[in-house]
Parts: structure tokens; sequence; C-alpha cells
């Protein structure tokens, strides 16, 4: 069970802009040739993207942290420093992405659309910027915005469209086997399969579908004991689950009262698998010792309305006419299911605690503190709640009363790093 690993935490950070350089232009017989301090580099981001050949978390085990570029700084000459590199992280299909604190879902990278987890931090701007008329000497420019930081979790859910349950030893291994070309061990021991095996079944001409064999979930499993509990969330995604239970008694164990345990443990696990369609499958027919205790066993199924097959996964027998029936079964089912994203963006806390800087050059008023550029970084200044936000801060910090108290005049520049507006009381 080493090698699959469908869960991981890991930390991820994007990269820092690059500062704005103060650079003035100077050439022989060019008089006056003005501030010409280029841009900061952009940090580079953080992206996510399916990689069809990874069928696990594993990589993820011994590297935890993740950290993009930071963009450098801009030069003379109105040039400006290069952009910092951006990270791609590799997750198999079904990777569902999850915020480490609320377990709120960021994204479900079940297509091929690359995902930014995290943006990188804005370039500064350099002193050309801040030309004017009246200025036409700005000895300043900007420090580049910070990456963002972030703790994630990853979570592999197959992508699956029906799903073997059962006990261990039940012959779910050996069904996959036959009705796919997946080749799981197979041995008769409890917990042979330590991790899902997915296997193509090709029922006929344009009729195949994914079908999963999920390792053996026992009494508890939803509360952590055995195996079961590692891999129960393979099942979400199933849109018919396959309830394989070993009807010979060659174990001395009822089928009944494992097949009512298993659905106890699903429905504990996620109440919504309870309604899941279902085909319950009695296995190993070919060596049944007591007719008695199988019949009672198709009593108690044909009184839940579920459909019943008999089969021999060992000698293939009724194994066609079941994966006939599911492929039927799935014509009628909705698609997989995929996660919505519930992740709401959190404003930062802030302490404001500690003072600005507020320099005056001409009519420019810049404002500079290490927890207005970390505010800034986490602001969408396109979205109207998120700028209210921000002026509530800006305001609750008494930064507005200190501007007045140093004279400052409507329509003067007020310059936050790379925002840039007028002062108007």
């Amino acid at each position: 069970m080493s090698n699959f690993i469908d869960k991981a935490k890991i930390t991820v950070r994007s990269g820092a802009g690059g500062n704005g350089v103060v650079s003035f232009h100077r050439e022989k017989y060019v008089a006056a040739g003005g501030p010409d301090g280029g841009d900061g580099g952009r940090g580079g981001d953080i992206l996510v993207v399916v990689n069809d050949h990874m069928s696990t978390l594993l990589d993820f085990k011994y590297k935890r942290k993740y950290v993009a570029g930071d963009g450098e700084a801009g030069g003379g000459m109105r040039c400006t420093g290069k952009d910092g590199a951006s990270l791609t992280m590799k997750v198999p299909r079904g990777t569902v992405i999850r915020d480490a604190e609320t377990g709120e879902i960021i994204r479900d990278m079940s297509d091929d659309t690359p995902f930014v987890l995290c943006r990188g931090g804005n370039g500064g701007w350099g002193n050309k910027h801040f030309a004017t008329p009246t200025r036409q000497v700005p000895m300043f420019a900007k420090a580049g915005l910070p990456g963002k930081s972030r703790e994630v979790i990853l979570e592999l859910k197959l992508l699956a469209d029906v799903g073997l349950v059962g006990f261990p030893n039940v012959g779910k291994s050996s069904l996959l086997s036959v009705a796919s070309k997946a080749r799981p061990k197979i041995a008769n021991y409890h917990f042979t399969t330590l991790f899902p095996n997915l296997g193509v079944v090709y029922v006929g001409e344009g009729v195949s579908f994914v079908m999963a064999d999920i390792p053996g979930i026992i009494e508890g499993a939803a509360e952590g004991a055995g195996l079961g509990h590692d891999f129960l969330r393979h099942i979400d995604r199933c849109r018919l689950l396959i309830h394989v239970v070993d009807v010979s008694g060659s174990e001395g164990r009822d089928p009944v009262e494992d097949f009512e345990a298993i659905n106890a443990e699903l429905r504990e696990y996620n109440p919504e698998l309870a309604g899941r369609p279902m085909i319950v499958v009695a296995n190993k027919m070919d060596i049944v010792e007591d007719a008695e205790m199988l019949e009672r066993f198709r009593a108690h199924i044909q009184g839940k309305g579920l459909p019943l097959f008999e089969i021999s996964a060992a000698t293939n027998q009724g194994v066609r006419e079941l994966m006939q029936a599911a492929a039927t079964e799935l014509a009628h089912l909705p698609p997989l299911r995929f996660y919505e994203p519930t992740y709401v963006e959190r404003p930062p806390e802030v302490d404001t605690t500690e003072p600005l800087t507020i320099q005056h050059e001409d009519d420019v008023w810049i404002v500079d503190g290490p927890w207005l550029q970390k505010t800034m970084a986490n602001v969408n200044f396109s979205d109207f709640e998120s700028r209210n936000w921000f002026d509530r801060m800006l305001r609750q910090a008494g930064l507005f009363d200190r501007l007045e108290e140093m004279g400052i005049k409507d329509g003067d520049l007020v310059s936050l790093y790379n925002l840039e507006f007028e002062y108007q009381r």
C-alpha cells in the first residue's frame, strides 16, 4: 500500500513580484532624458494540470513544499524585469483540491483545463510611471507584491462508472480480472487488494465502462477500521455499485449479515451512497455448501427489490450477463459526478497596528508598509466588495486621518504600490 497514496497535504507559494527601479536616462547630447526606471517582473504562478499517466499521489508524499520563482527587479532604459518561472504540478485525473483549513473544495481536476492555484505577485512600478509635468524627477519606485502561500489537501477520487464493494476475499478481484483486462493480485487470503484496481469492461461495439475494485471494507471501516476507510472515497464518483457477496459458506460467514454490514458502512461514510443504484452479486456459486442459506439470501435481496445475479467469477459463470446488465443500467444513469467548488476566498487577517510610512513628493503621497503590501496582494480590485473591504481597512488603520493631518488636498495622488487614486474627502 506504500506505493498507492490517495491523499496528501502540501504547501504552495507563488513567486513575489520584482521591485521597480529608480533610474534616469543619461546619454550624450540628450538633455533632460527623464526617468526611465523599468517595472519589476511578475512572480511565477502555481499551476495544476492533469496527467493521465499518473494513478497515485505518491510524488506528494516525499515533497511537501512547492515554490514558484520570484520576478526580477526592473532595469534602466525602461527595461522590465524577467518574470518568475511558474511551477506546474501534475496530478492524476480525478484529484480534488481542498483548502486545508476549511476542507472546502477549491477545484476538481477531472478535465484538461490547467488551474492556477496561486497567482504570482505583480511587479513593482519603476519611476517612469510617476513622471508628471509638475513632478519631472520622481525619486521613488514601488516594491513588488509578495506571492501567495497556502496549505492545500490533494484527494484522489477514482473516475470509475462502477464500483465493486464487499468484504475481503469475496471475489471482487477475480470478477474484475475476468470481466476486463485488469490483472489484480488474486489469492485466498484477506486484504489481497491493498489499493484500488481499475479495469475497462468491453460489453459490445461502442459499449464499455470503467470498473473499480475497491479494497476490502470491513465493519467499522467508516470509523477507520481496516483498509476500507482509506479507500471509501473512491466510491463517491461511481454511478453504480456492484455488491459482491460470498454465498458459498466456505468460510462460515452469513451472506445476509455480510450484505447488511457493508451497506451500513456505506451509509455511515456517506448517507447518499445508500440511495446509489446497486446490483447484488452472489459469487462462488460453484462451491455452495448450504442451499438453505443461499435461498434465505435470495429471499432477502428480492425483498429489497434489488437485482440479483448468481455467478462464479472463478469459472466465468454468469459474468457476461452481469456486465451486460451493468451496461444497461449505466445507460440510464447520469454521468460521472464532478465536484463543484465550494471555497470562498476569505479576506486576510490584517494587523493594522504597525504604522505606515508616508512620503510627500510634490503632489504625490507615497504610502508603504509590510501589512499594506501583504493586504494588497490578496485584494481583487476589479470586485466592488473587495474594494470596499480594502477601503475599510485603510480607514481602520487611520491612514486618511494621518494624510489630512499632514496636509493632503483634494486632487492629490495617493500611491499604494501598484495602485494610484486621487484623494477626495
